[in-house]
């Protein structure tokens, strides 16, 4: 049986006729099988780390560089670097892990996403699909998302969740909302994951909901911490468990941190940031 995996058959009729003395039990397996994966502990947040440099890439969008040219996310101090390179070397800019110059409008720039999402780039697909989000392109957005989801990217899967939940192109349907957004943090997605907790608590089930921010706390994620320090003084969360999760929420922010990408904070402002085209 493919959804628990307990049982081998010799036909598609054998199974058939066994379905109806097997399907209380199937399910009960294939939930099971489903919460080890759900609870399971991602090794780093769907962000991965910076091609460059290899240091985790951090969860504050402002202190890392969404590429177009190659669909990268670089942080801010390779980014930094490759600034300070190139105007010591009076050389062009240019992107720092392709080398491909940087578009210089933003018709530029969509042409090189159109390209890249014409190739079946889960990340041009994904952006592609933010974007119509975005701007109020429902139907077009799902296209995108629905498919850059199926080549494997988390925020899709984080996206699509919302747009099941508001009905926004799609027919609301909170079974396949919570189906993104388990996807999204099986894949590594913090919010995701913190999401699924506040979810589960609003549901009366705090044991399942304390395991999901433990989860997204040591992924760096700082809501989760704040509904763990709650959930402690409350008496739902053991000291140990709690403690843990501090420590390795510390762990997965510190691991972001270099000389270099404090350096940078100076010279990538988060305004600076906004008006750059790349």
């Amino acid at each position: 049986c493919a959804d628990c995996d307990l049982v081998r058959y010799c036909s598609d009729k054998c199974q058939q006729d066994h379905r109806p003395g097997h399907e209380v039990m199937c399910r009960k397996r294939a939930a099971e099988l489903r919460d080890e994966l759900l609870f399971r502990q991602p090794e780093s947040s769907y962000l991965g780390d910076c091609p460059i440099c290899c240091l985790p890439v951090s969860l504050d969008p402002n202190k890392y560089v969404k590429y177009s040219c190659c669909s990268k996310l670089v942080c801010n101090g390779c980014t930094a670097a490759n600034i300070s390179r190139q105007f010591d070397e009076r050389s062009p800019n240019v992107c720092p892990f392709c080398q491909q110059l940087y578009a210089k409008s933003d018709e530029e720039m969509e042409r090189r996403n159109k390209k890249r999402c014409e190739a079946n780039d889960p990340f041009a697909l994904r952006e592609a699909g933010r974007k119509h989000f975005f701007d109020g392109g429902y139907k077009r957005a799902f296209e995108y998302l629905a498919k850059a989801a199926d080549l494997g990217d988390v925020a899709a899967h984080f996206f699509l969740s919302l747009m099941y939940r508001g009905g926004l192109g799609v027919e609301k349907d909170e079974k396949m909302e919570l189906y993104y957004l388990e996807e999204a943090a099986i894949g590594g997605d913090p919010t995701a994951r913190h999401k699924l907790g506040c979810k589960e608590g609003e549901n009366g089930r705090l044991n399942r909901a304390v395991k999901h921010w433990i989860i997204a706390a040591k992924l760096g994620d700082d809501d989760s911490i704040e509904k763990l320090k709650e959930m402690y003084k409350c008496g739902y969360v053991s000291k140990e468990d709690f403690a843990s999760a501090l420590r390795g929420h510390q762990a997965a922010v510190d691991a972001t941190k270099s000389p270099q990408r404090e350096e940078a904070e100076k010279l990538l402002t988060p305004k600076k940031l906004a008006s750059a085209t790349f």
